[in-house]
């Protein structure tokens, strides 16, 4: 073999070494332990009290029948679209994902110069909890997990509501499964 060509190779060598080596830790796979492999996510429970009061700080809290159905369709789809966990039937897994609907808010972010509402940001506030079934144990709870998205009311990048809210769901739902499989 010549000097150039044991160079090239020796260069090749080198720079395989460092993509090896130096990659950036990236992983898309499961930090959970090796024998938890199913999920089942339980129905969300709507906690949102409608009876109550309304006061200054309340006051952009609102109601959407079946918005927990929303919540809990979204988590399953989304442990589907991520696989590394499998759903499961609540006797065959081996985690129970439990949540509640806590809040579910419309905040106006901006204003035009007449004081009327241009944009919104939509949070949707669950509580949950991470049960392991194999070793009967709470992996996790988490108060005032949130997933958010915003709209804007005019303009040419208006959308509605509705489409904010399913945008809120799915950020919600994907918090909710990297939080699982990441287990941090």
């Amino acid at each position: 073999m010549t000097a150039k060509q044991k160079h090239t190779v020796l260069s090749l060598l080198c720079v395989m070494l460092l993509l090896t080596v130096g990659g950036c830790g990236y992983s898309r796979g499961s930090l959970l332990p090796s024998h938890l492999k199913t999920v089942y996510v339980d129905n969300f429970k709507n906690m949102i009290n409608v009876g109550r009061e309304v006061t200054e700080a309340s006051r952009y809290t609102l109601y959407r029948p079946g918005l927990e159905n929303d919540i809990t369709d979204a988590v399953v789809d989304r442990f589907v679209f991520d696989g590394n966990l499998r759903i499961a039937s609540r006797e065959e897994a081996d985690m129970v994902l439990s949540g509640k609907l806590i809040d579910y808010r419309q905040e106006p972010l901006r204003y035009d110069k007449n004081d009327n509402v241009e944009e919104y940001r939509i949070k949707i506030t669950v509580d949950l909890e991470l049960e392991n079934t194999v070793d009967k144990e709470i992996m996790w709870k988490e108060a005032g997990f949130i997933g958010e998205a915003t709209y804007k009311k005019i303009g040419r990048l208006a959308t509605s509501e509705d489409t904010a809210r399913q945008e809120a769901i799915e950020d919600l739902a994907r918090r909710i499964v990297e939080r699982t499989v990441e287990c941090w």
